[in-house]
């Protein structure tokens, strides 16, 4: 997955030609690192039809203020430069994950 920062994550996410899912994780985040092997399975099945970026949110504090996210893991998705879904929470599951990305690529 792509790293994104504060500094990229306009060009990377909000100026994105295709849908974007944004994983803010931690790395003291237990469900977040639980999570991230099963992403990195959802990001290949999707390759040509999402883009996967994930943002340290322990040093973009200031960029999750500004978005609300405020407990980990959370999950954005954008398209065409607009939020169109958001997931948090720590019983986040894969599925839900895969569902939102469904319904964000179909339109």
């Amino acid at each position: 997955m792509f790293v994104v920062t504060s500094d990229t994550f306009e060009d990377e996410v909000l100026r994105s030609p295709t849908p974007v899912v944004v994983d803010f994780w931690g790395p003291a985040c237990a469900p977040c690192l639980a999570l991230m092997p099963q992403l990195e399975r959802l990001e290949q099945a999707y390759a040509d039809k999402a883009k996967f970026v994930k943002i340290d949110a322990s040093k973009n504090r200031r960029l999750c203020m500004g978005l609300r996210v405020i407990g980990l893991p959370t999950f954005l998705f954008y398209n065409n430069g607009i939020e169109v879904g958001k997931l948090t929470g720590q019983t986040i599951s894969i599925r839900e994950i895969e569902e939102q990305i469904g319904k964000v690529i179909a339109g």
